[in-house]
């Protein structure tokens, strides 16, 4: 008898490896620095605050290469992946260090529980981004209304 084939797994999982790994390094290289280093004579940048450390453009390396990479192989990132990366400059975004966050709530007097919107503002580029919280996800345009375009496209 053929054995069966057990469970197949996860495909291209080193391209998923390479991708975990190029996260973890670009997050541990921009943290703030160890107590044990010393980067004293890291001269500031003009127009960024805190001054420039010399791993900050390897972890934004490390950032760039990452996104290549899920986008030369066709992987989507999670949400979550993709967040932690400012999308116009790369720079990882650690709360209080390289971004701010901000949770806004435009509607009358903020009575909406709904329309909640986390706003982060990257330090680095000075851009915002916009993310819904706690909001449910759309459905996708071919599921969201396949059935009743049909049947009211028909006339008798």
């Amino acid at each position: 008898m053929a054995k069966g084939k057990q469970g197949v797994g996860v495909q291209n999982r080193p391209l998923y490896s390479r991708i975990s790994f190029l996260h973890q390094a670009a997050t541990q290289l921009a943290l703030p620095k160890q107590p044990s280093e010393d980067f004293s004579s890291a001269e500031p940048i003009p127009g960024h605050e805190k001054p420039h450390t010399p791993l900050a453009g390897m972890a934004r390396r490390l950032a760039t290469d990452l996104r290549s990479v899920s986008l030369k192989t066709r992987i989507r990132l999670s949400p979550a992946l993709k967040q932690s990366v400012c999308k116009y400059c790369d720079t990882v975004q650690i709360e209080g260090q390289s971004c701010t966050s901000v949770v806004e709530n435009k509607s009358k007097g903020g009575k909406k529980p709904w329309a909640d919107i986390l706003v982060r503002k990257c330090k680095t580029c000075g851009r915002e981004k916009r993310y819904p919280v706690n909001s449910p996800r759309s459905k996708r345009k071919s599921l969201r209304g396949a059935g009743s375009t049909d049947e009211q496209g028909k006339k008798d």
